[in-house]
């Protein structure tokens, strides 16, 4: 089923990235955290070649009444220069909600969410999610990102880790030119994980980010003795 959905809000939330907010009031538009949707313009004053679909990961929470959010890296595209100028209350196209990098049903095994760039997004939402409903996963969540600017959610981050005494939040930065940065720096690696992480081999593990760092990881994953059944992985393409 498909729903047509209309443009209500549009900020920039970070370096390079924007949050596009669309009304399902009157639907019966609902899904899971961590869950994506296809979005699709509807007669777009311009087009290319990577036409007018694109897939996003669904930010906010489930609980979100009358409203769904997705957040993304703004670049040089016709789909991305439509969708920041479009008027408000444009309508676009969007697909039920899909994809199984969700919640588990089990609460027992912590989870370890590793993000590169906008691969938080799923990640964001999931963690909302547990905090509003005080769910008892122990959730330890890793993101990396080239400088603070660019780190989206890390205030929102930052103040859930203050607020949820089973979330830890760990972002890092590859750019070496800040000196205030109170966090880690350098790429997510094995030696970060162990300081961070008790237990990685009773972890549920989920990788999001540009495909080469998802491919990357997994090797990581296993020399730091995660069990690669309780890995899920989701690859952000062209963002």
């Amino acid at each position: 089923m498909d729903y047509e959905l209309e443009l209500i809000g549009r900020n920039t939330v970070a370096d390079g990235t924007m949050e596009f907010i669309w009304s399902t009031a009157g639907t019966d538009f609902a899904f899971r955290a961590g869950q994506y949707s296809d979005f699709t313009l509807l007669n777009p004053p311009e087009t290319d070649a990577e036409g007018n679909t694109r897939p996003f990961s669904l930010a906010g929470s489930p609980n979100d009444m009358g409203k769904i959010r997705f957040v993304t890296r703004m670049r040089d595209t016709a789909f991305k220069r439509v969708l920041k100028t479009m008027p408000l209350g444009t309508k676009v196209k969007v697909t039920k909600p899909m994809g199984s990098f969700v919640l588990p049903k089990h609460t027992e095994r912590p989870l370890l969410f590793i993000a590169g760039g906008i691969g938080v997004t799923p990640m964001h939402s999931m963690i909302l999610y547990a905090s509003e409903e005080k769910l008892p996963y122990k959730i330890y969540l890793f993101c990396s990102n080239r400088t603070a600017g660019s780190t989206t959610f890390l205030a929102e981050f930052e103040k859930l880790a203050e607020t949820m005494p089973n979330f830890k939040f760990i972002p890092t930065i590859t750019d070496s030119g800040e000196p205030d940065w109170k966090y880690e720096r350098g790429r997510i690696n094995e030696e970060m994980l162990t300081r961070h992480v008790a237990d990685l081999d009773k972890v549920t593990t989920y990788v999001a980010g540009p495909p080469a760092m998802v491919t990357d990881f997994l090797p990581i994953l296993g020399r730091a003795g995660v069990d690669e059944d309780f890995i899920k992985a989701e690859e952000f393409a062209g963002y």
